[in-house]
């Protein structure tokens, strides 16, 4: 170990006790209401084909970028309440607040759908903070944010028209998408309380229900606190056939790109027995970044990617 190696620990060492904490809560808060914890596998046969997303290949297998397929399974199989917090990797992700090996909450319940998973969502932030000592007002990057629920909502289709100037739901467009989201919607956003956009287009919404009075519409809800891309709801499909041809289109993608998918089978063998429910992803080192007052993953993170 290098004396800078050394020096950096002992600086971030409150950040990491603060993480600690964080985890402490979160396991605390799910197992007072009932959620079992399960611990699904790292290395996986198949993963969610998603363009956006590549993974880390590990002999003929993936490393999981997500543990939502095997926690379906388990949903399928009769339990209700289930969350986990796991190790994802995702290749080229790597940046100010990215790491290519990141912790991941995710949470599902039966009988629920995207607007119950915000509320869960609100309320576990809360009580963090709140039980941390932090209380219902956080400061972030020179910034108060009150953390009072409920958030401010608002819709995809509203948010573009407002700052961007025009409907993604309507005149589909991936690349605009993610560029107008980042440089002109998440800035508009009130900088003193968390966002919540919802009802995102179909087409970037491809494990989540469809809205039953618009099928433009996905029911796929995010969270931004701070500026931070914190968490992601869905209403969760439930049916296999639908399921199946969305990845199939993914693949096509996937494969146009260079990359090797597969289908992920036994999940959809299983997504024909979902019942009712609604499933959230909460990227813990971003709520621990908030909590700590940095913008910088590296500074919550015991070893980097540079580092480990």
């Amino acid at each position: 170990m290098t004396s800078e190696e050394r020096r950096r620990l002992i600086e971030i060492r409150p950040n990491l006790e603060r993480r600690a904490l964080i985890f402490q809560l979160t396991r605390a808060f799910f197992i007072e209401r009932w959620f079992l914890e399960v611990d699904t596998p790292l290395r996986v046969s198949s993963i969610a084909p998603e363009q956006h997303i590549a993974p880390f290949e590990s002999e003929g297998w993936f490393l999981s970028t997500s543990p939502e397929l095997h926690m379906k399974r388990l949903l399928a199989a009769g339990y209700d309440r289930l969350f986990q917090i796991s190790h994802c990797f995702r290749r080229g992700e790597r940046g100010q607040q990215h790491s290519p090996e990141f912790t991941i909450l995710e949470w599902y319940r039966t009988g629920a759908d995207y607007e119950q998973m915000i509320h869960d969502t609100e309320e576990l932030v809360v009580t963090i903070a709140e039980k941390s000592g932090l209380g219902s007002t956080i400061q972030f990057q020179n910034q108060r944010i009150s953390l009072a629920p409920p958030w401010p909502r608002i819709t995809v289709r509203d948010a573009f028209l407002r700052a961007a100037g025009w409907d993604p739901i309507s005149d589909p467009n991936p690349l605009n998408f993610d560029t107008d989201l980042v440089n002109k919607v998440i800035p508009s956003f009130d900088p003193t309380r968390p966002a919540v956009l919802k009802d995102y287009p179909a087409t970037m919404a491809s494990l989540a229900r469809l809205s039953p009075t618009n099928p433009g519409v996905g029911q796929r809800a995010e969270v931004f606190i701070g500026g931070l891309e914190l968490a992601n709801a869905y209403s969760e499909l439930r049916d296999a056939e639908e399921q199946g041809r969305r990845f199939q289109e993914e693949m096509k993608q996937i494969q146009r790109a260079g990359r090797r998918a597969v289908m992920p089978q036994r999940f959809l063998e299983a997504v024909a027995h979902l019942p009712d429910c609604g499933g959230i992803a909460l990227g813990l080192d971003r709520l621990v970044m908030l909590f700590c007052d940095t913008n910088s993953i590296d500074e919550v993170i015991p070893f980097t990617v540079d580092t480990a």
